[in-house]
């Protein structure tokens, strides 16, 4: 085989695996073992979704449709972005997408060139760094510090751009770190964006699971150079469907749904018929999913409470950020110690970049039982590890 031939892209060979993916690779097929580590919603489905798809395939709805989604759902979503997100779009702002990961790339593919900075949060989501390096994109990260409550700050984020600056990354509320940003401080950021001329790429994937009211979505302040991204996955227990939509403004929807051809084409169609169900069915469940999610929240809470291990107080999405430093571990050290000697898997805080190392990421989208028993014996865990170092 010629050397030619036998050439990589570097830029996915030098990718670094995903330190969650690391996590449940090793806990998979353990059947004892706690799950804490994965955004995965311990409910079903809910079944008028589940039916949706299921007449929709039967009813022969299975070819190729519009790439940017069928006519129905783009409709339903300006109207859900409306009543729920506070903004007005057209049905032909929205793009619906396969999961809210396909809407950040195609976002991000279609606002910056190679070689263009990105100022994306630290820690956060892996997989804006991934889609970072894929694009060839020079990452810029932002701390993300308790002392501002983990939200950005303008002053720092001033002595990070640069005129080859072209996106910023926001993510509220925060995968992992349960923070959400409010007016005033969005209001800040979008003042900051327009002075440098950036776009706000605005990572909502957990809009409906806010538990102190103050959520907003940046478009409703100023639309003009924000893309909104959205997801079926938490909202709806939807992950394994795969499918999502982001809202842009008008004269960059349609070039964003451009992107689709090349990437996905469309979006599987009975998936879509499901999505329509989902937005414009009862939304009971999603009330009843935040409130489950707010109860264990105040669980975990209460376990941790007169430990050594300190938490963040989310006030939105699923996850509680522990802070594990005092046992002078690394976390993902510490993230196997206490899946092999306790079973129970979480994520190592360093999965989220290097100011996430000292925490451990507990998802609160598993049963209850599970997240008391789970911080409970991370609790201990931590004791021992203090004994061990008197």
């Amino acid at each position: 085989m010629s050397t030619k031939s036998s050439r990589l892209n570097p830029a996915v060979t030098g990718m670094a695996r995903s330190g969650i993916r690391e996590i449940m690779d090793a806990a998979w097929g353990r059947p004892d073992v706690l799950r804490l580590e994965v955004g995965e919603p311990d409910f079903p489905t809910p079944a008028h979704i589940v039916e949706a798809a299921h007449v929709a395939a039967l009813e022969g709805h299975t070819g190729y449709m519009p790439s940017a989604g069928i006519p129905p759902l783009r409709e339903a979503l300006a109207e859900k972005v409306r009543e729920r997100n506070g903004y007005l779009v057209a049905p032909e702002q929205t793009i619906v997408t396969q999961g809210g990961v396909e809407a950040i790339y195609a976002a991000l593919l279609t606002l910056t060139c190679p070689g263009d900075e990105i100022l994306l949060p630290d820690p956060a989501w892996p997989n804006f760094l991934m889609m970072a390096r894929l694009l060839n994109l020079t990452a810029v990260s932002y701390p993300l510090t308790l002392e501002s409550g983990f939200v950005p700050t303008v002053d720092t984020l001033e002595q990070l751009v640069s005129e080859r600056t072209s996106v910023m990354v926001v993510n509220s509320p925060s995968n992992p770190l349960g923070a959400v940003i409010d007016r005033a401080r969005m209001t800040e950021l979008l003042d900051f964006a327009d002075r440098h001329g950036l776009w706000l790429v605005s990572d909502e994937c957990y809009d409906e699971i806010s538990f102190d009211g103050s959520f907003v979505s940046p478009a409703s302040i100023s639309p003009e150079r924000v893309v909104s991204v959205y997801s079926f996955s938490k909202t709806y227990a939807m992950t394994g469907w795969r499918i999502g939509y982001a809202v842009a403004p008008r004269e960059l929807s349609a070039t964003l749904a451009k992107c689709q051809e090349p990437l996905i084409s469309c979006v599987n169609t009975p998936t879509q018929h499901a999505a329509l169900a989902a937005v414009t069915g009862p939304q009971e469940i999603v009330r009843a999913m935040r409130d489950a999610y707010l109860e264990r929240r105040e669980l975990a809470l209460s376990v941790l409470e007169g430990s050594p291990l300190q938490a963040f107080t989310p006030q939105g999405a699923f996850y509680l950020w522990v802070d594990v430093r005092s046992t002078g571990i690394p976390s993902r050290v510490l993230a196997m110690r206490l899946l092999d000697e306790l079973g129970v898997a979480v994520a190592p805080g360093s999965a989220f970049g290097e100011r996430g190392e000292g925490f451990l990421r507990v998802s609160l989208a598993s049963p209850a039982a599970a997240v008391s028993e789970g911080l409970r014996r991370l609790v201990d865990l931590a004791a021992s590890v203090s004994a061990d170092a008197g």
